[in-house]
C-alpha cells in the first residue's frame, strides 16, 4: 500500500495479486487497515476487499495459535500474537506467507521443530 515501500516486497505483492494467487484474513485486513493514511490507500484497500479470498480463522486456527504461542514461549522467542495467528491461519488453509518478517521465519522453524 505504502508508495515508499520496499519496492521489492511491493513488486512480490503485486506479482501475487495479479496472479490472482493472494489471499488474506482478518488479522492481516486490520493491520493494512491500521496503516492506511489517505483516500487512495483507503480506495484501493477496499478494491481488495471486494477481490481477495478470505481465510476464515476458526476455532481449529486459535488453537493452533495458542500452541504455537506456547512452542514460541517455551523456545525463548517473542513473536507478535497477530503474527502467530496469521502464521497458524495460514498453515491451517495450507497457504504460504509472503512476508519481509523475521518472525514468520523463527515460526517457520517452530513449526518444522514440531
Amino acid at each position: 500500500m505504502r508508495s515508499k515501500g520496499d519496492p521489492l516486497v511491493r513488486a512480490r505483492v503485486e506479482a501475487l495479486l495479479q496472479a490472482g494467487e493472494a489471499a488474506w484474513c482478518a488479522m492481516v485486513r486490520l493491520e493494512v487497515w491500521a496503516g492506511v493514511g489517505n483516500e487512495r490507500e483507503r480506495s484501493a484497500l477496499r478494491e481488495y476487499e471486494a477481490v481477495l479470498p478470505n481465510l476464515a480463522i476458526d476455532d481449529d486456527v486459535w488453537q493452533a495459535a495458542f500452541d504455537l504461542a506456547s512452542r514460541a514461549r517455551r523456545a525463548g522467542k517473542t513473536i507478535p500474537p497477530s503474527d502467530i495467528l496469521i502464521h497458524a491461519c495460514a498453515r491451517h488453509h495450507g497457504t504460504e506467507i509472503e512476508h519481509a518478517d523475521a518472525h514468520f521465519d523463527m515460526l517457520a522453524t517452530l513449526d518444522s521443530a514440531a
